[in-house]
Formats: structure tokens, sequence, C-alpha cells
């Protein structure tokens, strides 16, 4: 392996690997804290600093962040997600201690300023508006939000409305200073980075962070239950969902090769017969998403108001039919899938940075590729009839938007599933 992990002496992991065979460089801070972490009373506070420490630092205004990391053929970005943030570049490699200034500088000294806030906060209304206005997107929050009701797990990235209208620049530097520090956050390279050189960069720009010793979050609980919003659409927005696997489950792979097989890519069964076959949808797809305590399985579809009637049946059909009728070729398609997605991805020093940061992150340690793959090819017919099963025991998710007139009640669905 190229990779290297150094700690500095404030307790922050410095992470590179090393591909001298390209010409840029992929590095960023990802801190493991997001929207979960927020209160209630200030959901979106993590999403609305990640926009506001490009606003404008102690020694940089919003103009020269953008301009100083372009100048150089560089790219700067990130984003906000339920369990973490990243703050990440790509320059060329004798731009990194330029990239890292910048990032270690927006995360530490970012000014906050009022006028700023106050324009940037109608920016993300205007993301939140038009997230709303988008079913095939904002469907996906009700989703998650039924899925963990009534908890941190399923508040909405972006936050809501009428809450970050009164965000203010308190509540900002409050976040900041209670969840960015040296034990939340790891600092990763990737690509033609020499491993001593960026851990002294790093060491030059983040010795004086210090740790905040965040507590223990709750453990989440999935719910399930039911959202539905008649709308005057063309399409109906369908999802159904099951507890899934979370990031360190003995399930977490057969939970992948499942949903690969299941709804995955055009060879797989949904895509066959839902679309290829009957013609009842534009979009069909199944997903595993995993989180540090839980995870979810669903199902998402498009489909028009006449068609759901007969899209319903069949769906619940094939989910019940997974639990005995997973074929070895199914399996070793979706194992060779999966592995070459992986593969694939590893030609990207964005996705190599990113997966190294997620791994210290989550499982507090590097996961070779050869132990991933190891792990796919375990996954057998037993391991994913016996997931399916288990996900039809869980109470059901739905999430529908449109117009819901021919959908039958969650009642209804539920009863779909029982052997």
């Amino acid at each position: 392996m190229t990779i290297e992990i150094s700690t500095l002496s404030n307790g922050l992991r410095v992470a590179t690997d090393q591909q001298n065979a390209v010409e840029s460089v992929s590095l960023g801070a990802w801190i493991g804290v997001g929207a979960r972490h927020e209160g209630a009373n200030v959901n979106g506070v993590a999403h609305l600093l990640e926009h506001m420490v490009f606003k404008g630092t102690e020694k940089r205004t919003s103009f020269d962040i953008a301009e100083e990391i372009e100048a150089v053929g560089g790219q700067l970005n990130a984003y906000t997600s339920r369990e973490n943030t990243a703050f990440y570049a790509k320059v060329l490699k004798d731009d990194v201690p330029l990239a890292l200034d910048t990032v270690a500088d927006i995360l530490q000294k970012p000014l906050f300023d009022e006028s700023e806030l106050k324009k940037e906060r109608h920016v993300v209304l205007q993301e939140i508006g038009q997230a709303n206005d988008t079913p095939d997107d904002i469907v996906f929050d009700h989703f998650q939000e039924t899925a963990f009701a009534a908890q941190a797990l399923g508040r909405p990235v972006l936050g809501r409305g009428e809450i970050v209208r009164r965000l203010n620049a308190e509540d900002l530097r409050s976040y900041l200073s209670g969840n960015y520090g040296s034990d939340t956050m790891v600092v990763c390279a990737s690509g033609n980075v020499d491993h001593q050189a960026f851990v002294k960069l790093a060491e030059e720009h983040f010795s004086s962070l210090g740790k905040v010793n965040l507590a223990p979050l709750p453990q989440s609980e999935y719910t399930g239950g039911e959202f539905r919003e008649d709308r005057d659409l063309e399409q109906v927005h369908l999802l159904l969902g099951f507890k899934g696997a979370e990031f360190a489950s003995e399930d977490y792979y057969a939970a992948n090769v499942l949903s690969t097989l299941f709804g995955g890519g055009m060879s797989s069964r949904l895509f066959q017969e839902i679309r290829e076959k009957r013609g009842l949808v534009y979009t069909i797809y199944s997903f595993a998403s995993s989180f540090m305590d839980n995870g979810l399985f669903g199902i998402y579809a498009g489909t028009g108001e006449k068609e759901i009637d007969e899209l319903v049946p069949v769906v619940s059909d094939m989910l019940m039919d997974l639990s005995s009728s997973v074929t070895e070729e199914e399996i070793v398609r979706a194992r060779t899938q999966l592995k070459a997605s992986i593969l694939m991805g590893r030609e990207s020093t964005g996705v190599r940075c990113e997966q190294l940061a997620q791994q210290l992150l989550i499982f507090d340690r590097v996961i070779s590729v050869e132990e991933t793959v190891a792990k796919i090819d375990a996954v057998d017919v037993e391991m994913v009839q016996g997931f399916a099963q288990q996900l039809l025991k869980s109470p059901m998710t739905l999430a529908a938007m449109g117009p819901l007139g021919n959908l039958e009640s969650k009642e209804q669905l539920q009863k779909r599933f029982v052997a």
C-alpha cells in the first residue's frame, strides 16, 4: 500500500496515498460531524457553516478564496452530509502548500461577517426552495425523516427555512468551536504528494487546533412510517424502504450485493422487469444507505398515476421473492459490479482521498482494497437471501409525492410483506 498515516502532537491524524504517476493532488479536511450533530433548534447550521467559511477569513476575502485556487487551475469545494462534512481541493502537485493553507484558513479563521451572512442565508434559502420544487430530490428527505422519526438522523441536511432564517453568527461560531477539533478531523491527500512534506505543512497550519471531546450521540432507532403529499405532478415519486445495515454490520456487504442485483443497473431485476418488460417507469433503482449505527434499504420509482396500480404489487412481489430466489449467477454478477466500481474509482485521486478519510473516520483504520474485495467475494446466496428475509421483518417506510389517488395505504402495502 502507498498509504502513510501520522498523528500530530494535538491528536490530528494526517494521511496520504501517494501516486507518483499523476501530476495532481487531491487534499482536504474531513470532519466527523454533520447535520446529525446539530440541535433541533439550529437544524441547518452545519450546512450554513459550510457555505459561510468561503465568505472571508482574517486574511482572505471571499474573492481571494476562489481566485487564488482557480488562478493555479485548481478546484475548491465542500459538502455537508448527515454524519460528516468535507472541505477539499484538487491542484497540481506544486500548489499543495497553497491549497492546504486555504483549507486550513477557512476552517480556523472564518469571519462570519453579518452582511455576508445575510446574503448567504438567502442563498441557502434559495437552495432549500429549489429542493422543495424538485420532487425526486425532496422525497428522499421525507423518506429519511419518516424512517427515523423525531430524531437527528432524520432531519434534513439543508435545514428548515424557518430555522435557517434566524441562524446568526454566534450559532455558527458555537457549532464550529464545539464540533471542529483535532479529534473529530482528519487531513488527507492523494496523488503526487510526499508524506513527510505534507505532514510538515499540516503541522504548520493545524497545530493550534484543539480537541472538542464530543459527547456520544444517542443511538438512532429505525421507526418506519408513512409520508404522503398530493401534488399536481406528472409522476408519482415513490420510495419504499426497510431497516438496512450500519457500516460495521456483518450484513453490510450482503446489503450492497443485494441492492446491486435487485436494482443496481440495467441487468438488475427491477430494471428488467419494471422498465424493460412492463414499461411502467423511466427510473427505478434500489439502494443501501449506511450510517454509523443504522442503515436503510430502499427502492425508488417514478411512475404515472395510472401505472402505480400495477407497479406497487409487482415491486412488492419481487421483494418477497428475493428471500428465496437469488441465484449464484446473480451473486457473481453483482459482486463483479461492486468490485469493478471500487477498482475504477481508485483511478481518481479525489475518490482515493475521500475513501481514505472516510475509513479513518468510520473505522479508525485504513481498509485495504484486498480486504474489501475479499469481503465482497465472501458474500454468497445464503447471506443475501438471509438479509432479504431480515429486511421484510422490519416496519416499512413509505414516502410518496404526486397524484396519489391510486396509491394504496401503507397498511395494505405492509400486508404484502407478511409471509
